[in-house]
């Protein structure tokens, strides 16, 4: 059963930055990471940044030149350097990962508030 656990939210003030993780456990054949999404209050979820399937990187428009994706395929880890943090952003962000995106983390909060 392959978990996913996220970690680095917190509080920030407008025009600081956060790194977050997400490390994938419980397979030993390797998973995915697919990339980031987010949940404001009373929102749905959306895209923040994901690796499509050759590789490549697609970002929201809101995060593009503030927000950056990478992943360790050697340790099953995907991050997310957020910079330049807005108000706006503050949400709950999930990490992907599996083949299909089928699996998710439970999610860590991400506070931009002065």
């Amino acid at each position: 059963q392959v978990q996913l656990v996220e970690s680095g939210g917190g509080l920030v003030q407008p025009g600081g930055s956060l790194r977050l993780s997400c490390a994938a456990s419980g397979t030993s054949r390797g998973v995915t990471m697919r990339g980031w999404y987010r949940q404001a209050p009373g929102e749905q979820r959306e895209l923040v940044a994901i690796f499509t399937t050759s590789g490549n990187t697609n970002y929201a428009d809101s995060v593009k030149d503030r927000f950056t994706i990478s992943r360790d395929n050697a340790k099953n880890t995907v991050y997310l350097q957020m910079n330049s943090l807005k108000p706006e952003d503050t949400a709950v962000y999930y990490c992907n990962a599996g083949r299909f995106g089928a699996y998710w983390g439970q999610g860590t909060q991400v506070t931009v508030s002065s």
